[in-house]
């Protein structure tokens, strides 16, 4: 079963998660689903990022954000994304949701992969 924690190792700024609430409405995501972030192996730096709705899983642990947004990661990934900040971004040169990750060594040009 899935963990319920307080504190998450992330964090999402203001502008991130009124997307994520916006994205959520438009989708219809069901209500059991929460945003999932989290790495996988790829990119061109070594690690990607992952962010999309799904359900919790076993080896998941929940965090519960500000508007009713539940945070969603394999237990695995928090030690790739502690400290992260996951903002928004809606210019003119750039939309999108970005990653500020002290955990990173290194990012590509993109922002969306890292080394650690």
């Amino acid at each position: 079963m899935a963990t319920e924690t307080k504190t998450a190792p992330i964090t999402l700024t203001e502008k991130a998660l009124v997307e994520v609430r916006n994205i959520m409405q438009e989708k219809n995501v069901p209500e059991e689903y929460g945003l999932r972030v989290g790495v996988q192996g790829g990119g061109c730096s070594g690690m990607s990022y992952l962010l999309g709705f799904d359900k919790p899983k076993e080896t998941d642990e929940i965090f519960h954000l500000e508007g009713g947004v539940d945070l969603i990661m394999d237990k695995k990934h928090a030690m790739y994304v502690l400290g992260m900040q996951v903002d928004f971004q809606d210019g003119l040169n750039a939309r999108g949701f970005t990653f500020t990750n002290p955990q990173a060594k290194s990012t590509c040009g993109c922002g969306s992969s890292f080394s650690a």
